[in-house]
């Protein structure tokens, strides 16, 4: 008889095990028996919870949305003003947790995988746009929205790119990948204000 309350920590604990498995391995290529071994559970289990790998897959990709936003949503709180906002964002998208190399192994893995899963492509646009539109909360009072749009999509790209980098091995670490995020903000807000001056 299963005990009450442990679906949802067993769930937990496969799409933690899918998003190792798949850091790990760098692809796709890991199976149902691999993913339930890493989480301590069967393969049947895992199969009984999620019903395929792709769903296991998808549901892991929502996981890390899901904790992504969390954090996001704590260190938007927690910023004093609008240009706080936005570097609270470019932390938490390189913050120890988001940026160790399984989940950026994950992440690659998973945008590879968009190209055949609509259901991947679709949680990755949710993603994009979450990630643009809390930018442009920090950056559209700053420096208006034309120049917020170019701004937001800039480092939106530099985010990624620098994910790619680090997953390829030829990243920088943590606080250099802030830091180079950081100066491109800085470069245009400080164009802006001299325009304005």
């Amino acid at each position: 008889m299963p005990k009450i309350g442990m679906e949802p920590i067993r769930r937990k604990a496969l799409t933690n095990a899918a998003i190792e498995a798949i850091g790990a391995r760098g692809s796709m290529d890991v199976t149902m028996s691999e993913i339930a071994g890493r989480a301590g559970v069967s393969p049947a289990l895992a199969h009984h919870y999620f019903g395929s790998k792709e769903r296991l897959i998808s549901d892991s990709v929502r996981a890390l949305l899901s904790d992504l936003r969390g954090d996001a949503i704590s260190a938007l709180k927690a910023a004093k003003s609008d240009r706080a906002r936005v570097s609270a964002l470019i932390a938490v998208s390189f913050s120890d947790k988001q940026f160790s190399a399984e989940v950026v192994a994950a992440w690659l893995a998973f945008y590879v995988d968009a190209q055949r899963a609509p259901e991947i492509r679709r949680l990755l646009s949710v993603y994009a746009r979450r990630l643009h539109s809390n930018l442009m909360s920090g950056l559209a009072p700053l420096a208006g929205a034309y120049e917020a749009e170019r701004i937001a999509e800039g480092a939106a790209a530099m985010i990624d790119g620098l994910y790619i980098r680090k997953a390829l091995g030829t990243g920088p670490a943590r606080h250099d990948a802030v830091a180079l995020v950081e100066d491109h903000i800085e470069t245009h807000l400080l164009e802006i204000r001299g325009r304005t001056l």
